[in-house]
């Protein structure tokens, strides 16, 4: 498990960002869903992938940062999406994300030009330059459709101001060469997004987890970093085929922005928020989400369910 002198750890869910249906920021959502992290003891991630922050105007995310500044609670990190194609709207947002609370800013590559690895480097460092909160950078292949090397951001983790990596590429030599690479490092995070290697990540020597299916089910991810504290392997391994069932539910088969919308009906179906996405991306097909619902809901009622803190 991490060393207790880093900051930037343990379970980071990113959130989704809850919609009315005439596709405006459903407050008493986002109130509810940061009620259930705090429950969870879990720091939330907002505008990232997840949060469909590449579909939402600047408008909007400024109001889902004045909202969560009012529903954060003690001790709870919040991580927020900068991202941009214009070095300058990533650096002015950070700006406003510093003066409501925002503890940590989180930022891909831009991803309209193919970059070079000098390019890419000193982007990062422009944006750590000149931004007032420390700087996550976020690796998404699936996204940016550009992988960061581990050679540039070991360099880039030297900076004063970038204090780790969210790592979402799937690849388990790249995991275990990042480990081995940041593992010992106090000023530097190494936190996976990849769901289906969490408690590997973990056992280690992983700063923290950021896993989408936290915000459905954010206690087993609670206790799988619990299970790794005590020693407990083996239970923090049980937990983690729980995480991938409940991962399958909206992620099988389909593409990223549909698993999106069946992770929000799902959390529509539990109370959680409404179903609308932002577009381009749509919501569910509510016929398809019959059966969807059923096997949640199935899965549930199993004895497995029984681990505490489940939804809440």
């Amino acid at each position: 498990m991490s060393r207790i002198e880093n900051k930037y750890k343990g379970v980071i869910v990113p959130a989704v960002t809850p919609l009315t249906d005439d596709l405006r920021l459903d407050r008493h959502a986002v109130e509810a869903l940061f009620g259930m992290f705090a429950a969870n003891g879990i720091h939330p991630f907002i505008l990232g992938t997840t949060g469909e922050a590449a579909s939402l105007p600047l408008s909007f995310r400024e109001e889902y940062v004045r909202a969560v500044s009012a529903f954060r609670s003690s001790g709870m990190i919040l991580y927020a999406g900068i991202s941009s194609n214009v070095l300058q709207e990533s650096v002015n947002f950070a700006v406003f994300c510093a003066r409501h609370e925002v503890d940590v800013a989180v930022a891909t590559v831009p991803s309209y030009y193919a970059l070079t690895e000098d390019q890419t480097e000193r982007y990062f460092t422009a944006v750590a330059d000149a931004i007032p909160l420390p700087l996550i950078i976020y690796n998404i292949p699936a996204t940016t459709h550009a992988s960061l090397s581990l050679e540039m951001l070991d360099r880039l983790s030297h900076h004063p101001n970038i204090v780790g990596v969210k790592d979402s590429e799937r690849s388990d030599e790249r995991m275990h060469r990042s480990l081995a690479l940041w593992r010992d490092r106090v000023d530097f995070s190494y936190l996976l997004g990849w769901a289906a290697r969490s408690a590997d990540a973990l056992a280690a020597g992983g700063d923290g987890i950021i896993p989408s299916t936290g915000n459905l089910v954010p206690g087993i991810y609670r206790r799988m970093v619990d299970c790794i504290a005590s020693g407990d392997l083996s239970g923090a391994q049980e937990i983690q085929k729980l995480s991938d069932v409940y991962g399958a539910v909206y992620q099988s088969g389909r593409t990223l922005g549909e698993s999106l919308g069946v992770l929000k009906s799902l959390m529509h179906h539990c109370g959680l928020c409404g179903r609308m996405m932002m577009p381009p991306l749509s919501a569910a097909d509510p016929l398809e989400m019959q059966s969807v619902c059923i096997e949640f809901d199935r899965m549930l009622r199993a004895p497995a369910s029984s681990i505490p803190g489940m939804i809440r």
